[in-house]
């Protein structure tokens, strides 16, 4: 019986976090129809709804300790169709359809970095710096042209005489996915930690900021995070280079420690025989 309850646990997949990340992938294609169809306001609330459940999925696995190696390459899986291919269709059809090739060569130029970004995150998971992101997460990048379509159509802007710098903006933020600057991931910050009051009521004002006027909050908010990378990078360059020099300096003793360790003990191997 319990052989069979053991391999009954390998097959299975945990039902909680699994259907969070299926809810974040059915949103993802459905902003692909929706702008298929015209509805761009409602494809853009559905990139930022799948931003949501992507947020969820992971903490709620964390939490209930359902962890898997299925539920990680599932989740990359959604996030590339809900953060890569889904915001790219969903600008394209809305703006980059009458500038020719620049318009879907812009718009795969952010899928391609949106694969790259994903695959390099999930390689370096086990060593790269908690405390921040290497180039521009995904769903922030998402959200940024998400957040424009929404505010475009939310001020009924015509996106067609804008199409070339729209074009540039996609092609801008496909490539800061790729790129090494530095960015925030705030996990540091102490979550179940106290805070001062004035910390409650800061945290209230930036809702009723965002309820009185989500599309213009979320993508200024977005933006100013998409910049700080870059201003981040620059403004810490030397810290970032003494840092570099350093690991320079440990990986030789490393390996010197490592070497004298193994010639230790083929000597002591030898005494032992003599």
């Amino acid at each position: 019986m319990k052989v069979k309850k053991s391999l009954a646990n390998r097959r299975g997949i945990y039902l909680l976090p699994n259907l969070l990340t299926t809810a974040g992938l059915f949103a993802g294609f459905y902003a692909v129809v929706a702008s298929m169809q015209g509805h761009f306001e409602n494809a853009a609330i559905a990139i930022f709804i799948a931003m949501i459940m992507d947020g969820l999925d992971g903490r709620m696995a964390r939490m209930t300790n359902t962890q898997s190696d299925f539920g990680a390459e599932y989740d990359s899986m959604a996030d590339m169709v809900s953060f890569g291919i889904a915001p790219s269709l969903v600008v394209y059809n809305w703006a980059l359809t009458d500038i020719g090739k620049f318009g879907w060569l812009a718009s795969f130029v952010y899928v391609i970095g949106a694969a790259l970004r994903l695959a390099r995150f999930n390689t370096q998971v086990g060593t790269a710096d908690k405390r921040y992101f290497q180039g521009l997460a995904s769903p922030s990048a998402a959200a940024v042209l998400a957040g424009l379509v929404w505010l475009g159509v939310e001020y009924q802007w015509d996106a067609k005489p804008w199409g070339i710098y729209i074009g540039i903006l996609t092609l801008v933020t496909g490539l800061l996915m790729v790129s090494n600057f530095r960015y925030s991931s705030f996990k540091e910050v102490d979550w179940k930690g106290k805070i001062p009051f004035i910390g409650v009521l800061i945290i209230v004002l930036v809702f009723i900021f965002i309820a009185m006027d989500p599309p213009s909050v979320l993508f200024g908010g977005f933006a100013l995070y998409a910049l700080s990378g870059p201003v981040m990078t620059l403004w810490r360059i030397k810290d970032i280079k003494e840092e570099r020099r350093q690991r320079k300096r440990t990986e030789p003793v490393d390996t010197e420690v490592q070497d004298n360790d193994s010639s230790d003990t083929e000597e002591d191997g030898v005494d032992k025989k003599s």
